[in-house]
C-alpha cells in the first residue's frame, strides 16, 4: 500500500473505504502513507482481523461482517456504507481498498432477500464444488452493490482503487465481486449456471431489479497477488541455499484430487522446494466436519506421501484462514497417518465426512498462524531432501 501510494500520490484530501480480510493492513499502509490527507472513511473486515488500537486517532469507522455466509453485521455494514459514501466530504477523492471476503463481509440484497435466504444461498454456494468466478456470479446478481452496483452511488467523483487479488488470473471483476466493476453481460453468464430452482428463481428476480450496474468505474491497482507471494518464498528459499522449483500452473478443481495429483509430483520430482498456488473447491456432503480446502488437500496428499520419508507437502490459505476454521492450514508428511492413526482415525474417512481437520488435528499436523494481513489465495509448498 505505502509503495503503491508513493508511485501514484492523490492530491488533496482523501476519503478512505476498505473492505474484506485484508482491510486493517491495507488501511494501515494508506494511513501511514496519506498523512493528514486522510479525512476519515470505513473500514469493514470480519471478526479477528483488526485491533481497534492500532486504528485509534485515525477517525475512520470500522464495522464487523460475517464471513464467509453473510450475518446481520454483513447487511448494517452494507447500508451503512452507503450512507457513508453520500455523506463523505464533497471536496475528498474516494479510496476504495478491495480484498477477498468483501463479497459476504458488506450486503445491500435485492427486495425481498432476506437475511436467512441469503444464508441459505451462501451455505449452497461454499458446499456446491463450484470455483469463486462462478460462486460470485450468482452472489452480484441478487446484490444492489455488487457488479459495479456501488457506482450509482459515487456521482461524478474521483475515486481510485487499489485492490489485492485473491481470484485466479487476477480477475478485477472478481475480487470482492466487483463492487466498482460493471458487468454488462451478467445475466448471460448466470444463465449459463446449472443451479437448483429455488436458486435460479432468486438470480431472475435479482437480475430483474438491478439490472448490469451502471457507469464506468476507475481502474484497478492491484497492490499484492498469488505471484508476488509466490516470488517471495522461492527468494527465501533460494537465500538458503534451497533448489527451487516454482510450477506456473494454477491449482483448481477438487482438492481431494489436487491433494494426490501434488503429492505424486512431489514424490517423482527434483530434491528441492516445489512452489505452487492456486484455490481449490470441496464438494460438502449434508453434514461436513471441521475442516477446509488447504486441509482437505492436505490429508489427501498425506495419503499419497504415507511411509515415504523425507517428504512434506503445506498447504495454507495466505489470509490465515482455511474455511470457517481458525486454523490456516496443514503441513504433512510420510507419517501423518501413522499418527493419526494413534487416534483411531482413518483418513479416507476424513476426506469423505469433509472432516480433515478433526484427523490432522490429531496428528499435529494443523497450522494456525492467526491473520495475516494479507490473501492472496492458497500456497502449497512441497519439499523433498
Amino acid at each position: 500500500m505505502r509503495r503503491a501510494l508513493a508511485e501514484h500520490p492523490i492530491q488533496g484530501p482523501v476519503w478512505l473505504c476498505a473492505i474484506g480480510k485484508a482491510a486493517e493492513s491495507m488501511t494501515l499502509g494508506a494511513v501511514e502513507a496519506l498523512g493528514d490527507a486522510c479525512v476519515g472513511g470505513l473500514l469493514i473486515t470480519k471478526p479477528g482481523h483488526t485491533d481497534p488500537r492500532r486504528l485509534r486517532g485515525t477517525g475512520l469507522e470500522t464495522l464487523i461482517g460475517g464471513h464467509p455466509v453473510p450475518d446481520a453485521g454483513s447487511l448494517a455494514a452494507g447500508a451503512r456504507l452507503l450512507t457513508a459514501i453520500e455523506r463523505a466530504p464533497a471536496e475528498a477523492t474516494l479510496l476504495f481498498l478491495v480484498s477477498g471476503g468483501a463479497s459476504s463481509l458488506a450486503e445491500v440484497p435485492i427486495a425481498g432477500l432476506g437475511l436467512a435466504e441469503l444464508q441459505r444461498m451462501n451455505r449452497w454456494l461454499l458446499g456446491s464444488g463450484l470455483p469463486i468466478q462462478a460462486m460470485n456470479l450468482i452472489r452480484k446478481s441478487v446484490s444492489r452493490i455488487k457488479a459495479g452496483g456501488l457506482l450509482s452511488v459515487l456521482a461524478e467523483r474521483p475515486v481510485r482503487l487499489l485492490a489485492i487479488s485473491d481470484v485466479p488470473g487476477d480477475a478485477v471483476g472478481v475480487i470482492g465481486s466487483g463492487l466498482l466493476v460493471a458487468e454488462p453481460d451478467l445475466a448471460e453468464r448466470v444463465g449459463r449456471l446449472d443451479l437448483p430452482d429455488w436458486l435460479a428463481d432468486w438470480t431472475r428476480r435479482g437480475l430483474a431489479e438491478r439490472g448490469t450496474g451502471s457507469g464506468r468505474g476507475p481502474v484497478t491497482e492491484l497492490v499484492a497477488t498469488l505471484a508476488m507471494a509466490q516470488s517471495a518464498v522461492a527468494a527465501a528459499a533460494g537465500s538458503l541455499g534451497q533448489p527451487v522449483w516454482r510450477h506456473a500452473d494454477l491449482i483448481q478443481g477438487d482438492a481431494a484430487d489436487a491433494g494426490r495429483r501434488l503429492a505424486r509430483a512431489l514424490l517423482d520430482g527434483e530434491p528441492g522446494l516445489h512452489i505452487w498456488g492456486g484455490e481449490t473447491t470441496v464438494r460438502l456432503p449434508k453434514s461436513p466436519g471441521r475442516g477446509g480446502r488447504n486441509q482437505h488437500l492436505a490429508l489427501a496428499a498425506a495419503i499419497e506421501l504415507a511411509g515415504h520419508e523425507n517428504v512434506l507437502l503445506m498447504s495454507v490459505g495466505t489470509d490465515g484462514t482455511d474455511g470457517p476454521t481458525e486454523d490456516a492450514g496443514a503441513l504433512v508428511d510420510g507419517h501423518s497417518l501413522e499418527r493419526a492413526e494413534l487416534a483411531s482415525l482413518d483418513a479416507l474417512d476424513g476426506l469423505a465426512r469433509a472432516d480433515a481437520g478433526r484427523l490432522l488435528e490429531a496428528s499435529g499436523d494443523l497450522i494456525r498462524t492467526g491473520p495475516t494481513g494479507t490473501n492472496v489465495m492458497d500456497l502449497i509448498l512441497g519439499l523433498k531432501c
